[in-house]
């Protein structure tokens, strides 16, 4: 739609000074803690992250569990792998513990007992130099598995310190410090340690397949213990010439339990593994092991011979060595598999967390497209309608409300959310809603220019109507003598003149301005004394004016209606034996304020509020309007001319202040404007015909001292009707028009302002009137009557009688040397009058007027 223009002219769009206002509703407060209060990007932002959250802590659960048995399987793994070292180390210490428990052997059946400590040194030196290097190679290995779990920690430690004891067994073996018994005992703990060590690995109770294959070399490793434990029983009694007391008792247990471990190796171990060892038991160094250990065990220790020591340590340590070999088979086995297993579990846990990361990637990334899109096109749609229901749409009413002269075309742009779901169909309806809207704004500003034609062609016609209306009723009282009917006449004026400031109020209802115009500066005092002449109680206002202030000529006839209603309020709500003051001064910084007070009953708070509101904002014209007239057409008035105005509630009554700005105020006319001037009273601040007709009364001809009526107390209030004089003749202490008062000598020509005049209207002089004299030749000057007479020697006035005539040269008006009577003495004067009259009407009636019904509410309405 296009920008709408200032109606000043100036061209900036008016957008450009209104600012988005975001909040929708601005007088509700958001709460984080309500749901529906939510920004839609939170709303989208916690449907996106709480399904995303919990969806990574479900695969985060999952991924744990799978990462943790990949952790189970992996030290399983490294575990089960140091088992190469652990054998390794178990087969040298056998050696070791065999060779040592046959050099003890030997050593004791020597002459001395103790045999040769360095030959037992050199003997043993190269079994020693091998379990060394192998418990070092099993510390390296065992280092990375630092941070593996207790249980292995602590058999390892076990380990450790029974190795720890075998360099001082060493070193007392050549010395034959300690028995045999105490030798191999060090040695038996530190491979019972080693084998305790090799059956820790434990992958958990879900692989048992992995444990049965733990199983299975350490059962091995248990028939490799105890064939060595047999090898180093026979090889000492070999070295020894003879078998011992309980000899024989250890070799058939050390069999029973061969035998026992063979059996659960038999049945825990693979088909292939119980090939292997059937393989490793047909080789014929296995199979005579086995048949001189038989002989040996089945003869008994008392009966048989010892056997040869090196041949038996030849046979029985190829039988070792090839049970080693199943050993490595059995145990290579288990490694391979848990290291398969452990990497295949390590996969499978990266290929889930690799999945999930995967999925909740794309699943994210699809969600913010998603949310973006939506988000994007509900803040394009949300921008569009904050756009049209705070910039767009309120510029085009306004245009349509200020628009003079034609209704200009408005343009609704389409919808910019181009998309063809919900959000774009929503776009599309509101669009459609905007159209609607500017058509209806559009058909309204038609309607409403054609209600306000026709508000001003009625006003119009009824304010031609009205002046002819006052013409006629300036003839009759001009040609009237009986008192009363010219005193209803006087009424009559007065009514029709308040019909024109109603007209008026219509003009000001259809936004047309009045056609009263003045060019020149007009006093204060003057446009306070035009405002009460338009007020039908106007007995009952008294005005003053402090300072010598003048009013643009521009702004006279908008002040005079602005002052009239307030003044018609002030009068109807209150008593009618009250008065109502009006009262203007100098307001600094160059400012004139203006204030009319009455002694009514008052308003609510509520209802100065509502008031105050009112005058302060005009509303549209409605049907609202046409109830409170006078409020309405004064904030209007006040709006048009930046005039203040301000209600304030009083103990009894209200004070309406008027606040006159600087750029209505003018500056006073010099003297010489004043000498120039056609009627100086009006530019000096005093009124032409402000006074009663008794103020105004001459001789014949206008000119001589006016009659001195006698002197009442005080002025009339509404509800008394004025006195009659000796004549009866209707006094009126105010003039019943604004004209009466602001001549036009106060606006310039004749062409310029012609509202006051019926000549404009009627085409020339009305009937009746007092005419100027016949014009009188080119040689001769115009002298123009500018007060005339009727028949009863009452001075009336003549309109337009200082004018000159179309059709006549300029004349040369000749002003009467007047004598002016005090003002001060005129109102004490017409006050006594006054005051005799009341008294008079008293004593003839007991009846009191009192205020119009319902005042009081319509106060609180107004």
């Amino acid at each position: 739609m296009a920008a709408a223009l200032d109606p000043s002219g100036s061209g900036v769009p008016n957008h450009r000074r209104r600012r988005l206002d975001v909040r929708v509703v601005p007088h509700r407060r958001r709460s984080p803690l309500r749901l529906r209060d939510w920004r839609l990007r939170v709303k989208l932002g916690a449907v996106l992250v709480i399904p995303s959250v919990a969806f990574l802590v479900l695969a985060t659960v999952q991924t744990g569990t799978l990462l943790g048995q990949a952790n189970v399987l992996g030290e399983f793994a490294q575990e089960v792998a140091i088992g190469r070292q652990i054998t390794a180390l178990v087969h040298e210490l056998q050696q070791e513990r065999d060779r040592t428990a046959g050099e003890l052997a030997g050593a004791g059946a020597s002459a001395d007992g103790r045999g040769d400590p360095a030959r037992i040194q050199g003997a043993l030196k190269a079994t020693y130099d091998a379990a060394d290097q192998a418990t070092t190679r099993l510390q390296e290995a065992a280092a990375p598995l630092a941070d593996v779990d207790a249980s292995w920690r602590v058999s390892y430690a076990r380990v450790m310190d029974a190795l720890r004891q075998l360099p001082d067994v060493r070193s007392a073996v050549p010395a034959g410090v300690l028995n045999v018994n105490t030798v191999l005992g060090t040695y038996n703990r530190a491979i019972e340690a080693l084998l305790t060590l090799l059956a820790e690995p434990s992958p958990g109770d879900d692989e048992q397949d992995l444990t049965d294959r733990v199983l299975r070399y350490v059962q091995m490793a248990r028939v490799k213990e105890i064939g060595s434990q047999i090898r180093g029983t026979l090889y000492s009694a070999a070295r020894a010439g003879q078998y011992g007391l309980d000899d024989s008792v250890e070799l058939t247990d050390l069999r029973a339990q061969q035998l026992t471990a063979l059996g659960d190796f038999r049945v825990a171990a693979t088909t292939p593994q119980i090939q292997l060892y059937q393989q490793a038991a047909a080789d014929p160094g296995f199979k005579t092991a086995i048949e001189l250990e038989e002989d040996t065990i089945a003869v008994g220790a008392n009966g048989a011979q010892v056997l040869a020591p090196d041949t038996w340590w030849q046979v029985s340590q190829q039988r070792q060595e090839l049970l080693r070999q199943v050993e490595a088979a059995v145990l290579g086995d288990a490694v391979r598999v848990a290291e398969d297993r452990s990497s295949d579990q390590l996969r499978r846990t990266l290929l889930v967390a690799g999945g999930v990361l995967a999925v909740l990637l794309v699943g994210l990334a699809t969600s913010v497209i998603i949310g973006r899109s939506l988000n994007r096109s509900l803040r394009m749609l949300r921008g569009q309608a904050l756009q049209v229901a705070q910039i767009d749409l309120p510029e085009a009413l306004e245009r349509l409300r200020t628009v003079e002269s034609g209704v200009p075309h408005i343009e609704v742009p389409p919808a910019i959310v181009r998309s063809m779901d919900e959000i774009g169909e929503v776009a599309e309806a509101f669009v459609a809603v905007h159209r609607s809207a500017v058509t209806v704004a559009v058909e309204q500003a038609v309607m409403r220019r054609n209600v306000n034609a026709m508000f001003v062609n009625l006003a119009r016609r009824s304010q031609l109507l009205v002046e002819r209306q006052l013409e006629l009723l300036d003839e009759l009282e001009r040609e009237e003598g009986d008192p009363d009917q010219l005193d209803n006449l006087f009424k009559l004026d007065h009514l029709a003149a308040r019909m024109r400031r109603n007209d008026d109020s219509l003009l000001v209802l259809a936004g047309t301005e009045s056609t009263r115009r003045w060019n020149r500066p007009v006093p204060l005092s003057a446009v306070m004394l035009a405002a009460v002449a338009e007020v039908e109680q106007y007995q009952r206002v008294r005005h003053e004016s402090a300072d010598q202030l003048y009013l643009v000529g521009h702004a006279v006839a908008d002040l005079v209606h602005l002052l009239a209603e307030l003044l018609e309020n002030a009068a109807t709500f209150s008593p009618p034996d009250t008065v109502v003051r009006i009262s203007g001064r100098a307001e600094a910084p160059g400012a004139a304020l203006i204030e009319i007070v009455d002694e009514g009953l008052g308003m609510s708070p509520t209802a100065v509020d509502e008031a105050n509101a009112l005058l302060a904002v005009p509303p549209a014209a409605d049907v609202a309007a046409s109830e409170r007239m006078g409020l309405f057409v004064v904030s209007h008035l006040a709006a048009r001319q930046h005039v203040k105005i301000r209600l304030r509630a009083m103990d009894h009554g209200v004070t309406a202040s008027v606040l006159l700005p600087p750029a209505l105020l003018a500056a006073p006319p010099s003297q010489a404007e004043l000498e120039q001037a056609p009627n100086r009273r009006v530019l000096a601040g005093l009124p032409t015909n402000a006074g009663p007709p008794t103020n105004r009364a001459r001789n014949g001809n206008g000119t001589g001292p006016a009659a001195q009526p006698p002197v009442a107390d005080e002025l009339p209030v509404a509800g008394r009707q004025p006195g009659l004089g000796a004549s009866r003749r209707p006094v009126r202490s105010v003039p019943t028009r604004a004209e009466d008062v602001l001549t036009p000598a106060a606006g310039g020509s004749a062409e310029n302002s012609t509202w006051w005049s019926r000549q404009g209207r009627a085409g020339g002089q009305p009937a009746g009137r007092a005419t100027p004299a016949a014009a009188p030749s080119p040689a001769e000057p115009v002298t123009r009557v500018t007060v005339a007479v009727n028949a009863n020697g009452l001075p009336v006035r003549v309109p337009m009688a200082q004018l000159p005539s179309a059709n006549e040269p300029t004349p040369q008006v000749v002003r009467v040397q007047r004598h002016e009577p005090d003002p001060d003495a005129v109102g004490g004067m017409l006050s006594k009058f006054y005051g005799g009259v009341r008294r008079a009407e008293a004593e003839e009636t007991t009846e009191i007027t009192m205020a119009p019904a319902g005042a009081g509410k319509e106060e609180e309405q107004q």
